[in-house]
């Protein structure tokens, strides 16, 4: 993994954000008030083609990306890169908004009918249709990987290890009853995905948000050092948690990067699969939506937690997320485990709820609509399982599989990158 993980693939993900950014001129950043109008709907007709309204795919890819990666990730990657890590969160997050604008464009620019005549939408299909039948490889290995990627091993294993370390709660019941509630909505298809998640997201924001800002209030006296701290080791430094020492700017630039990407997915090609479901004829509009994932994502939500511990005396565990626990507990005792008990557990079951979607996504692009839509059961099955592994085989899976999915999708997007500020020039001209 580590091999896969390495400083090229970071310089990729890095250098094609850039790219995009260098290319759109920041076009869309300035275009905010307009996407504000796009998630109200303003522009929306139900004969567009697609599945889902622009908010409901906006909370489809934020239930996705807003979970563990926002809580244990950040603890991981903390204790790996030290706080400097979290600088070079910041800047993957602001730089993978515009990749998202490109991405999330291709994905409703070049959709492709499935059996039932629904368009689809994600890197496979645009990697197929725009690049043409020589590029189908790239294709087939982002949806091969994402059958792996999407898996729910992560998200299962870490709302385990949370439960058993504050409540005794054995990991295999965890993940059986996981099952069952994720079940139940997944069965209905990318509308009950869509509806659940829309529902979903915003309670979750809304809980950690303020949970999280009341436990930064309570230290704000060390804020400024906090952030004097992560500036400082942005370019090496200590892993205050882990106890590592002499940490490199490579180790500390891999790990921000690294852990920035699992958390927003941007260039991994995730949120494409469900921002190509939005009903639009006008592909840019998605990608302006598209792109307040990373900010909320990483900007907000990130920085909140890492803010969290860092404030916080945390002794240092095997379990990322218990380990925000433990910061939250500090400060809101006996509270603060139910608050972050019912914001874990919504995070965790929103993330499988969006996740299964797009594994069953790309078994339904490899196999056909009707053998692939069996996967989800291959899905259920892996949650009690994954609840019982070991965080490092959680990890490690999931990094792996994220790292091959961003190679076909990054490739793609630059080699299409042209088309989508075609796309946008006559969009914004059109507009006025």
């Amino acid at each position: 993994m580590d091999l896969i993980w390495g400083l090229p693939l970071v310089l990729m993900v890095v250098a094609a954000a850039s790219y995009f950014a260098y290319l759109s001129r920041l076009l869309p950043f300035l275009r905010l008030g307009h996407t504000l109008d796009l998630l109200q709907g303003r522009f929306s007709d139900p004969d567009d083609p697609g599945e889902i309204p622009h908010f409901q795919a906006l909370s489809s890819a934020l239930s996705g990306t807003i979970g563990m990666g926002n809580i244990a990730g950040v603890a991981i990657a903390i204790s790996m890169g030290g706080p400097g890590a979290i600088f070079w969160m910041w800047v993957a997050g602001l730089l993978g908004m515009c990749t998202k604008f490109f991405t999330c464009t291709l994905a409703c620019m070049y959709r492709k009918q499935d059996e039932d005549g629904i368009a689809q939408g994600g890197p496979m299909y645009f990697i197929e249709m725009g690049l043409g039948p020589g590029f189908k490889p790239l294709a087939l290995m982002f949806a091969v990987c994402g059958m792996v990627g999407c898996l729910p091993l992560f998200q299962a294993n870490q709302l385990a290890g949370l439960l058993q370390a504050e409540w005794e709660v054995d990991r295999t019941v965890t993940g059986l009853i996981a099952t069952v509630f994720v079940g139940v909505v997944i069965l209905g298809g990318i509308k009950r995905v869509g509806v659940a998640t829309s529902r979903l997201v915003p309670g979750m924001f809304i809980l950690y948000f303020f949970s999280s800002i009341l436990v930064v209030v309570a230290h704000y006296e060390v804020i400024p050092a906090l952030f004097a701290d992560i500036f400082r080791s942005a370019f090496g430094g200590q892993a205050i948690l882990g106890g590592a020492a002499g940490l490199t700017f490579k180790e500390v630039l891999v790990t921000g990067i690294k852990r920035a990407v699992f958390s927003n997915e941007a260039g991994v090609g995730t949120e494409a699969m469900a921002h190509g479901a939005a009903q639009t004829r006008e592909p840019v509009r998605e990608g302006l939506v598209a792109m307040l994932g990373p900010f909320i994502d990483t900007i907000i939500v990130c920085t909140l937690t890492a803010l969290v511990i860092l404030s916080a005396d945390v002794t240092p565990s095997g379990n990322g997320v218990a380990m925000t626990a433990d910061a939250f507990e500090q400060t809101m005792p006996y509270l603060g485990s139910v608050i972050l008990l019912v914001t874990f557990s919504l995070f965790a079951v929103s993330t499988m709820i969006t996740y299964s979607y797009y594994t069953v996504k790309c078994a339904r692009y490899l196999f056909g609509k009707r053998a692939g839509n069996q996967y989800v059961y291959v899905y259920l099955l892996l949650i009690p399982v994954a609840a019982n592994w070991s965080q490092a085989t959680a990890v490690n899976i999931i990094d792996t599989a994220f790292a091959l999915m961003v190679i076909p999708t990054l490739t793609a997007t630059i080699l299409l990158a042209p088309k989508v500020v075609e796309e946008m020039r006559r969009y914004f001209r059109e507009l006025g």
